[in-house]
């Protein structure tokens, strides 16, 4: 059938600096009409204009303009060559295991987000896929963990929430010696301040609720790929699992994107000034944050990254001072999630970690005083203050 529609033609910007392509996106304003505000396509079908001559759009399930501009925009970003955007970084996870098959090794991150744990273990490991959790911040943990059968390797980096920094481009190496798919999971960072792809990454995944809609008003997930290798599969997750994110949302989304520059250098810079703080206070037993000079892997942050973000985890003195800290906070919010313009406090062992296995959890140091906090684009006095009277 013969397309004929505008949205397939496209400047990809590449010429631009980051700043201005987070503004201005891929198409940036809509074509036919102008409008700079990308239009929301409110509809769940489209018009033939007649027999034989489409408009490049049939069904939303399959695709929309709204979601296309926000996943052409997220392709840019990441240096890729094609992105899909998904209901829930859950969605977007789902659909990269999907890519699994019965007798495959996948090495994960030790350290990550509770919810990828779940899958990996509660759905695909049911269908003979074989995970292990290995610390990649060390390169050769991950070099004795490979195998003939080894077919993905999927990290965190910073691990969410232990802030551990492994080397992209070592990791990119060493999987791609055994031919297996490398993605790397850069929520926390998101592209402005770290690129995986031109590091060696095969795929990026996000969870796009958090700093790339940066508002905590939707949920979404994104998934980037390196090239057209991957492109069948995840079209074909998002036209037969029907998982692909509404006109709404992806309108969203590209509002939020527009300025996660300035957002992102705003979370920095508080985050910077609340760690320092929070590693003199009495109370604070100790503070994981990748910033730090004396962080151990400092060095392959600043060779891979260029800001350390907004995350922050730490470890109170007793259950009293946790309980104090998560009761009497005021600006700051007792909250699950992250990456919004407010600055939330959350309690791993309950919240985003309650998956994880106790011993596991122990082991890594999410133990009953642990706190991770995002933090926020408010005055950062203010952010202080209000930390300083709940730990009073």
């Amino acid at each position: 059938m013969r397309d004929e529609c505008y949205y397939n033609d496209y400047d990809r910007k590449d010429n631009l600096h980051f700043d201005s392509k987070v503004v201005h996106g891929a198409l940036g304003c809509d074509p036919m009409t102008g409008s700079l505000s990308f239009p929301i396509f409110q509809t769940a079908t489209f018009k033939h204009r007649e027999f034989d001559v489409g408009t490049g759009f049939y069904y939303s399930r399959l695709q929309n303009p709204t979601r296309q501009e926000l996943e052409r925009t997220m392709a840019i970003l990441e240096e890729g060559s094609e992105a899909f955007a998904f209901t829930s970084g859950q969605a977007a996870n789902m659909s990269v295991f999907g890519m699994l098959k019965g007798g495959d090794h996948v090495i994960l991150s030790d350290d990550l987000y509770g919810g990828t744990y779940r899958i990996a273990e509660d759905i695909f490991r049911s269908l003979g896929i074989d995970f292990e959790y290995v610390d990649m911040s060390d390169i050769e943990n991950l070099e004795a963990a490979m195998r003939d059968c080894t077919r993905m390797v999927f990290l965190e980096t910073p691990t969410n929430p232990m802030m551990r920094v492994s080397d992209i481009r070592k990791v990119a190496e060493v999987a791609h010696r055994y031919n297996a798919v490398f993605v790397v999971d850069n929520t926390f960072l998101t592209p402005y301040f770290q690129r995986p792809i031109p590091l060696g990454a095969d795929i990026v995944v996000h969870s796009g609720t958090k700093y790339i809609c940066g508002h905590n008003d939707v949920i979404a997930g994104i998934v980037v790929i390196k090239d057209e290798t991957y492109s069948d599969h995840f079209r074909l997750q998002l036209k037969s699992r029907g998982n692909g994110l509404g006109p709404m949302d992806s309108w969203l989304l590209i509002r939020g994107l527009k300025t996660l520059s300035l957002r992102m250098e705003k979370h920095d810079a508080n985050a910077k000034i609340v760690a320092e703080w929070l590693r003199k206070h009495p109370k604070v037993k100790k503070v994981y944050y990748a910033g730090f000079e004396d962080h151990k892997g400092y060095a392959i942050s600043k060779s891979q990254s260029t800001g350390f973000g907004g995350m922050i985890s730490f470890e109170l003195d007793s259950m009293e001072s946790v309980r104090k800290l998560l009761s009497d906070v005021k600006m700051v919010l007792f909250a699950e999630s992250l990456g919004g313009t407010e600055t939330l406090v959350t309690y791993p062992l309950t919240q985003t970690h309650e998956s994880i296995p106790a011993d596991i959890r122990e082991q890594l140091g999410i133990n009953e005083r642990f706190i991770r906090i995002s933090i926020g684009i408010e005055d950062v006095r203010d952010i202080i203050a209000d930390l300083e009277q709940a730990l009073a």
